[in-house]
């Protein structure tokens, strides 16, 4: 199934014939800009937006795979965290996000004469709160969506990659800093960066699927259900809290059922935002 699919992105690709991928160094964006660069060829450029919703550690990521990988790469700034839409932290967050990143790559695309933008989004996204989809539906005429084009769900999206050798085809999905704070509560520069270096100080514990979303009163740490276990059998917890009260966490939770992937988006009734 995954030579199909590929045969079928490669076509849709193809067809666009110039094209800026929205590039986060994620396995979906991975596989949407090496295909255009191998289908476009100078048609093509893959852009990293960079803020403080951004992980330093990403960012890294990003440069270093998009090197490895021999991407044409550019890193664009975007400013959605001084946007007060953004930063009130409303249910629809994303959809200010994305408007941000849409409109600095509608002027790189301009800048390079490439007549699409390109992002991840793939048929197993469709169930999810993805508000942030709506901002592309708008821009119908600009922005495409070649995974969910090709009907390649995220277990096909990760079959490809590896089969193509794309060294993050079994890299965990992730999502920008700011969907660890609940919503309604601001986010802030110095509440992002909290979360990423709390983020930091899990992996290097050697935890590799996490989360640690900041409440008003406290940190809930969310690891993998896979990988929980360890913090009692290692006796991990006390230095985990011990961690995260250093960097100014007024308490710490460590949650008993683990990572869930968009938690904080339990009771959000997701928004009819393209059809599927």
């Amino acid at each position: 199934m995954s030579d199909a699919a590929l045969g079928s992105l490669r076509h849709i690709i193809r067809a666009y014939g110039s094209a800026v991928t929205a590039f986060s160094a994620g396995v979906d964006s991975t596989l949407v800009a090496v295909v255009a660069q191998q289908e476009l060829g100078q048609g093509a450029l893959a852009a990293t937006a960079v803020s403080a919703s951004l992980a330093p550690s990403e960012l890294e990521d990003a440069l270093d795979l998009a090197r490895s990988l021999g991407l044409n790469h550019r890193l664009v700034r975007t400013r959605e965290v001084d946007d007060e839409r953004y930063a009130s932290n409303p249910v629809d967050r994303c959809y200010f996000c994305k408007t941000h990143l849409y409109t600095e790559l509608e002027s790189v695309a301009a800048e390079v004469n490439a007549r699409y933008i390109l992002n991840g989004l793939n048929v197993d996204d469709l169930g999810d709160w993805r508000p942030g989809a709506r901002a592309a539906a708008e821009r119908a005429d600009r922005v495409r969506s070649p995974l969910h084009e090709a009907g390649m769900g995220k277990a096909e999206i990760r079959a490809t990659a590896r089969t193509l050798g794309l060294p993050n085809w079994d890299k965990p999905a992730l999502a920008c800093l700011s969907s660890r704070v609940p919503y309604g509560q601001n986010v802030t520069p110095d509440k992002l960066a909290r979360i990423g270096q709390a983020e930091q100080a899990l992996r290097a514990l050697g935890f590799r699927q996490l989360r640690v979303r900041h409440f008003a009163d406290r940190a809930r740490v969310e690891i993998a259900p896979g990988e929980l276990g360890r913090v009692a059998a290692e006796g991990l917890a006390e230095r985990i809290e011990t961690d995260l009260l250093r960097l100014g966490f007024p308490a710490v939770e460590i949650d008993p059922r683990g990572y869930r992937s968009g938690s904080l988006n339990e009771g959000v009734v997701p928004l009819p935002v393209i059809s599927g």
